[in-house]
């Protein structure tokens, strides 16, 4: 029979090896699938269905990753009230964990049958639901292993199970991200699958090793709906209140500073990185730091200053404002024309994953010692609710960021012409190979009509907008300008110097935006005269010299490279259209971002500072009260 209370002993509970092999295995399956996720949806996703459609934006895979994460922060929230009210921690963490593999599953079988989209959402679906739902038992349940003679060494089992987490994370930030690109999404989504059916395995082995705590039942209800329960998640909240903002940055680590890390140097002693590998920096920076910071950091400062929990997490909110702050400086330089070094990124890693262990770990101990016995799955939830509303200010930011396109069921259209074998089928009788759309005034036949052209695979290979000519006109000047400079892209200043003269047919000015070193945009505000409507028009230019591709060495296809050649795809440019041309360019219509480049991140350095100053006078004000462990 399953023991419900903790040892009298004062050694380490013998169930622990087993919760620390299951996270790690558990934490791999997770990050490798979210190492993946927005080079997947950005650069994959529209190659997994028997035509190409338009790739996805950046902006829109922020957005869409912070709704996941969101999703998997929320669902804690009811895997507590199952886990303390009905089933108890063990047998809720094995149930949602059978569902957690499932959504492993459906990610891995994206491509194969049906549209790739409602694979991915019932994917991450089912991995919110299942990894969401197990995420306050488990912290919790390494709390119950504990009695009185051992609750000395909660603080080094909960950084040492923190360690299994980023041990996990680690390592598969490092392997899934190169199984994407060399083996493609089924090995990338499929192997995390495996690990998670691992990591179930590893618990269902310790069952007899466990302390199970029975659910709570009506006492749950009523504790928590008591004066003394409200009070206790009242006092929490007012503290839990400014963590939002720490994830809010933070957990872009896994969209936007991978897109940053793209327009980077990334040879890192001697080896060439994936953008999305550089997150494997964060976990194996965690493996180094927390030693430190438990033996070394806290210890010496504790000496001078008492380092309370409430001052850790207030200094951790002030290192994220540098961290963040590092990475717009980051920014700058690109925006720049520069291509500063990964290590600079990884700089800004190494404080933020400092803040990480002043906040979040420091939280995570402080939920639980905060709160009663029969609630401590909720308020773990509680805590980890935090995390949810971070992701979700971040994906709104991205959200009102976006302006949207005219053309966003132009590729839907071609396909579906594909699919009835028709050769006219859009609603105003155009060949599907070249569909015609009327602009700003509604009308077809004007000058504010968007012409996409599609290959016989439905493939966009070019867009004819309003204000081309211009436009064009425009490209020319700045190209004479770049190979007149050795090859060095005018600064965005310099740039509309350049244009000053140029008009597009409506009068307005045409904007040049420096967007990285080899790569520039040229836009107008369109018919409507307004700039950031989905009427803006532009053309994206990359300089990529023909004598350069030529001179680079061949290397092996990728599964992305091979996935293109079946689809006909050569690139995302009008290539074909300029053949000879040392630039690859394209025509955009709307999609503009409202905040962008340097911009974005000194945004969110911002708030954070903000918070940070405010936090202060609040922890100073909070009393903190111990509950026994069991």
């Amino acid at each position: 029979m399953a023991r419900t209370t903790a040892s009298e002993t004062d050694k380490m509970p013998s169930g622990i090896p087993y919760i620390i092999g299951n996270e790690a295995a558990e934490r791999f399956s997770f990050y490798g699938m979210k190492a993946a996720l927005v080079i997947f949806m950005t650069q994959y996703l529209h190659l997994m269905g028997k035509t190409a459609g338009d790739p996805m934006s950046s902006a829109k895979a922020n957005e869409n990753a912070h709704w996941f994460v969101l999703a998997i922060y929320v669902t804690p929230l009811f895997g507590a009230i199952i886990s303390d009210r009905f089933l108890g921690k063990y047998k809720t963490i094995i149930w949602l964990s059978l569902v957690y593999c499932a959504g492993h599953g459906a990610l891995a079988l994206m491509g194969l049958a049906g549209p790739a989209v409602w694979w991915l959402l019932a994917g991450l679906g089912l991995i919110a639901i299942g990894g969401g739902g197990i995420k306050p038992c488990v912290s919790a349940h390494v709390g119950d292993q504990f009695g009185i003679n051992n609750q000395h060494l909660l603080t080094k089992v909960f950084n040492w199970f923190y360690f299994s987490i980023n041990l996990g994370a680690a390592l598969s930030n490092i392997f899934i991200p190169w199984t994407l690109e060399r083996y493609g999404p089924h090995w990338a989504f499929g192997i995390p699958g495996l690990l998670m059916a691992l990591a179930t395995f590893l618990f269902w082995l310790g069952r007899n090793e466990f302390v199970h705590i029975p659910p709570a039942g009506k006492t749950f209800t009523q504790e928590f709906l008591s004066a003394e329960g409200l009070k206790t998640v009242a006092k929490l909240c007012s503290i839990f209140f400014f963590i939002p903002i720490f994830w809010a940055l933070f957990d872009q680590t896994a969209s936007s500073w991978v897109f940053q890390a793209i327009d980077m140097e990334r040879s890192l002693f001697g080896l060439e990185i994936l953008p999305s590998q550089v997150q494997a920096a964060n976990p194996f920076l965690i493996l180094i730091l927390i030693p430190i910071f438990t033996y070394i950091i806290y210890p010496t400062i504790d000496k001078v200053w008492k380092l309370t929990p409430l001052r850790k997490i207030g200094i951790g909110l002030f290192i994220t404002v540098f961290a963040f702050g590092t990475s717009a400086l980051i920014q700058e330089w690109i925006d720049a024309g520069q291509r500063p070094n990964i290590i600079w990124q990884i700089l800004a890693y190494a404080l933020l994953t400092s803040a990480e262990i002043m906040v979040s770990i420091v939280c995570l101990e402080f939920a639980y010692t905060q709160a009663p016995k029969s609630m401590k799955s909720m308020i773990m939830s509680i805590f980890l609710l935090t995390v949810a509303l971070g992701n979700g200010i971040t994906a709104l930011v991205n959200l009102y960021i976006q302006t949207p396109s005219p053309l966003a069921k132009a590729a839907s259209q071609a396909h579906s012409a594909i699919k009835q074998n028709k050769a006219e089928t859009s609603p105003h009788h155009q060949s599907w190979q070249s569909l015609v759309y009327p602009g700003h005034d509604g009308k077809l036949g004007t000058d504010d009509d968007i012409t996409t052209h599609f290959t016989n695979k439905a493939v966009i290979k070019k867009r004819d907008v309003p204000a081309e000519a211009a436009l064009t006109q425009a490209t020319t000047r700045i190209e004479s300008a770049v190979l007149s400079n050795n090859g060095t892209l005018p600064q965005t200043d310099a740039g509309n110097q350049l244009l000053a003269e140029i008009k597009d047919p409506w009068g307005n000015p045409l904007t040049y935006r420096l967007m990285n070193g080899d790569t520039f945009r040229i836009t107008s505000m369109g018919p409507d005269k307004k700039a950031l409507t989905k009427w803006d028009t532009g053309i994206v230019v990359k300089y990529a010299p023909k004598s350069q591709d030529s001179s680079t060495e061949e290397t092996k296809p990728t599964w992305l490279d091979k996935r293109k050649a079946e689809l006909g795809v050569t690139n995302q440019s009008d290539h074909s259209f300029f053949p000879e041309s040392d630039f690859e360019k394209h025509f955009i219509a709307g999609g503009i971002y409202k905040l962008e480049g340097a911009n974005y991140f000194w945004f969110f350095t911002g708030l954070m500072f903000a918070t940070a100053v405010i936090f202060v006078p609040v922890a100073m004000r909070f009393k903190t009260k111990e509950h026994s462990p069991n």
